[in-house]
């Protein structure tokens, strides 16, 4: 019987990014499949009146820290975006829209994204950011933005968005094995046991 962990995330979240650098080796080493499901994080926030961390300014520093001590644990480069918060739902459609429309480009794009929020610190709020970002990861602007204004792929990203709320989600990372749900990038070693069950 084929395992899946689902993956809800917005590459907005700092911590679906260091989830993001960890999912694919847990779950080739659990023989799963690891299923993207793009959702927008602000949309979550809204159906919920859940609010960013960063809302509460000692937790906001406390999480950037925290952050940065998981990021040193998993062996990978971070670094808190100077333009946070960012604001996702063209982002977060252009990640649909790839995993949709050219799905073998797919990891590809959504590491490019990644890289340049929590690697690089790039303001992609600016559009001229973004596509100069794009170009260098080798992808066409023109080609991602027609997807963002595409009325499927808008569907599409509302859809996910709306099944995660109804299936609980409150926040980014937020990984489902079966029925269980674990929230936070800090709960993969649940996620692991999880599937090894």
């Amino acid at each position: 019987m084929q395992k899946f962990a689902e993956f809800f995330f917005d590459v907005g979240s700092p911590a679906s990014y260091l989830a993001w650098t960890q999912l694919p080796a847990l779950c080739a080493q659990a023989g799963a499949s690891l299923v993207y499901k793009p959702m927008l994080l602000g949309g979550v926030f809204q159906a919920t009146g859940n609010a960013s961390p960063a809302t509460v300014a000692a937790k906001g520093r406390y999480m950037t820290v925290d952050l940065g001590r998981f990021a040193t644990r998993y062996g990978v480069p971070f670094r808190m975006n100077p333009h946070f918060p960012i604001n996702t739902l063209q982002l977060m459609r252009g990640v649909i829209g790839m995993q949709l429309r050219q799905p073998a480009r797919f990891e590809a794009f959504l590491g490019a994204v990644f890289t340049a929020l929590w690697v690089k610190g790039a303001n992609l709020n600016d559009p001229a950011v973004t596509a100069t970002t794009l170009v260098e990861a080798g992808f066409d602007p023109v080609e991602v933005f027609a997807l963002v204004n595409d009325a499927d792929i808008k569907a599409a990203l509302k859809a996910h968005t709306e099944e995660a709320v109804a299936r609980g989600v409150f926040g980014a990372p937020t990984v489902f094995v079966g029925d269980a749900m674990f929230f936070g990038q800090d709960r993969l070693d649940f996620v692991r046991e999880a599937l090894a069950a």
